[in-house]
């Protein structure tokens, strides 16, 4: 994979004070914090349990049509960062007996994160945005040892998220 890239990982999913869902992103070097709205959260948070809900949530009815139509997702880029805004893009391989096609479609952060756990794909970040990413590795520590304070939005890189 390219230098332009980081691959990470979701280390933690986290209520905040402001009723979004802070999801940890990262890997060994740092960890930083995407904001998101409760729907979303709350699948990111099942998809890392591996439960599914009693009816197909957005991101598994995607996966479904995805799998229905023999599209596999090939991976995740959170691929920008503008005005306290994550931005990233799902990239597709649909393949059949006709053609060969490699798709990147703009997504929320959120929906592509939701959607490569769900399909077991890996996960990067731009190495523009990873540079420019505020590193809340000590937030997810205090986390993981039951601190109780919870991110707030106003810093660079743990930006919510906008939804619309």
């Amino acid at each position: 994979m390219s230098k332009d890239v980081v691959p990470v990982q979701i280390y933690g999913v986290l209520p905040t004070e402001s009723q979004s869902i802070a999801i940890f992103i990262g890997n060994s070097d740092k960890v930083f914090i995407i904001n998101v709205d409760q729907t979303v959260g709350r699948a990111i948070a099942m998809s890392l349990q591996s439960q599914r809900s009693e009816r197909p949530m957005t991101h598994e009815l995607m996966g479904d049509i995805f799998t229905a139509f023999g599209i596999e997702v090939e991976r995740v880029v959170i691929n920008d960062l503008r005005s306290n805004t994550y931005y990233a893009r799902l990239i597709l391989k649909a393949e059949n007996e006709v053609h060969k096609k490699i798709i990147e479609i703009d997504a929320r952060p959120s929906d592509c994160l939701a959607i490569a756990l769900q399909t077991k794909r890996p996960i990067f970040v731009s190495r523009a945005v990873w540079d420019e990413v505020e590193d809340n590795s000590d937030l997810l520590e205090k986390m993981k040892q039951g601190y109780p304070k919870t991110p707030t939005k106003g810093k660079k890189g743990t930006a919510e998220e906008e939804e619309s």
